[in-house]
């Protein structure tokens, strides 16, 4: 675990890629507390008049002189030396930090509750702050997306409580020094980074371990990897306590009776000597019963009443891009998710069909990364044959240079539903053109294709449906 500094240690504080979502919340938490910051970013993004009216002295591009007199500098984790700023900062000996460590100096002094998982985080996260501000908690948070209901993805709360997602990409979660850890599940990803699941498995297990002693470990019952870290941690830390819940009998907290209701979803959580609570949701599918049961959980151990945690929960309507509905024309719904990882993407379209009904439910998918993409164009094609439809765009590189051999092809011979590969300029006809009454479409991957929507709604007002 790194060294736990604080703000006051930091002094004056320039931020590379300030418009990225995880350094602009490290931005807002800084401005919030009177800290003075600089940032610079590539492109001139709205965000970067939000930070300005807070305070903020913000450059477009990146040059040296950008950093003036400052005595730290926080950046994102795709600034690489050759960065003009970051080659400056080097040349002057100034303290370089990791923006996870940056929301480390942030969270010190707090009673830091992180959330981590492959998948499920953001909206976990999401729930927990929704549900102790809806409390009268004034929680502090760092989110990895925007939240409806909270406005902003961080903020600086009154209350004792920071609720941070945190991020296992590139194994800056350990950078962190939480009381409570939420795990959510644990998979094969990020192997860029990791090279092995096996790796992955060991980093949440040294995230696990920087738990205090009394610390609280909540896992999710019904996957395999978060279970498992469980189990590890009961048998090597007995000082901790350690909670699980899900579908499985065997859960701590054990989910019941999952249903749709109306324009929610509800079900039962059971716990205890039949002590029970009804979890009403205006999120779809049963991941998000699951999220809302580990937020539930830590409602209990922050000391809210049963009563109070429920109406809290049922109070959050959702976190961007996560099963976000973009609109309707024409009867159809259209909504954007996210997932870009095999068991985000069938969460997704499971909660479609929970949502569509009788109705069918048409998919254009765009993967991230080349390397993900190769690991798991298998598992894609599975998940995305749950659609009635599904289309799929080129690979969305990010970070990445191509891997020979590497495209949507790879996914694309192995769907079992209609549809194939497809351009951006031909999806929103396509998939208009198919779609009924009572249909939903959804866009899915963590690239540009959230941009479809839009044009899918134009579509279908069009008439071409």
């Amino acid at each position: 675990m790194q060294q736990q500094r604080t703000l006051e240690e930091l002094g004056r504080v320039h931020l590379m890629g300030i418009g990225g979502v995880g350094v602009s919340a490290v931005a807002r938490l800084m401005l919030a507390r009177g800290v003075t910051i600089t940032g610079s970013d590539a492109k001139d993004l709205p965000v970067l008049d939000e930070l300005r009216a807070l305070g903020a002295e913000i450059h477009v591009g990146y040059r040296a002189e950008n950093i003036g007199d400052v005595d730290t500098v926080v950046m994102s984790s795709v600034v690489k030396p050759g960065n003009p700023e970051y080659d400056e900062a080097v040349r002057r000996g100034l303290r370089l930090l990791h923006r996870s460590e940056g929301l480390a100096a942030a969270m010190n002094g707090h009673q830091v509750i992180a959330v981590a998982g492959t998948h499920g985080k953001t909206t976990t996260t999401s729930l927990i702050a929704v549900m102790l501000r809806e409390a009268g908690l004034s929680p502090s948070f760092a989110i990895g997306a925007n939240i409806a209901g909270l406005g902003v993805n961080a903020e600086h709360g009154a209350g004792r409580v920071f609720v941070a997602e945190a991020d296992e990409s590139d194994a800056s979660f350990l950078n962190y020094a939480p009381q409570v850890i939420v795990v959510t599940n644990i998979e094969a990803d990020h192997l860029d980074h990791y090279g092995t699941e096996a790796a992955v498995h060991q980093a949440f297990f040294s995230f696990a371990s920087l738990l205090p002693a009394d610390g609280l470990l909540i896992c999710c019952a019904d996957d395999p990897g978060s279970h498992a870290l469980a189990s590890r941690m009961r048998r090597e830390r007995p000082d901790l306590r350690v909670q699980t819940y899900g579908f499985s009998e065997d859960a701590d907290r054990r989910l019941l009776d999952p249903a749709p209701h109306g324009t929610r979803f509800e079900c039962t959580l059971e716990w205890g000597a039949g002590t029970s609570a009804v979890l009403d949701l205006a999120v779809p599918g049963n991941h998000n019963l699951l999220n809302a049961a580990a937020a539930f959980a830590v409602g209990l151990d922050c000391g809210l009443e049963p009563e109070a945690a429920v109406a809290g929960l049922s109070a959050f309507s959702g976190a961007s891009r996560r099963f976000e509905l973009r609109g309707e024309e024409s009867g159809v719904r259209v909504y954007d998710d996210y997932a870009h990882h095999p068991t985000e993407v069938l969460a997704a379209l499971r909660a479609a069909r929970a949502v569509a009904g009788d109705g069918k439910v048409h998919v254009v998918f765009q993967p991230h990364l080349f390397s993900r993409t190769r690991e798991f164009h298998r598992e894609f094609a599975d998940a995305l044959s749950l659609a009635d439809t599904a289309l799929v765009l080129e690979i969305y590189p990010a970070r990445e240079t191509p891997i020979e051999g590497v495209t949507s092809a790879l996914v694309t011979d192995l769907l079992n539903t209609e549809g194939g590969p497809a351009t951006a300029g031909e999806v929103a006809a396509v998939l208009a053109s198919r779609a009924r009454p009572g249909d939903v479409i959804m866009t899915i991957g963590a690239g540009d294709v959230t941009e479809q929507g839009v044009a899918i709604l134009g579509a279908l007002a069009a008439g071409e449906a």
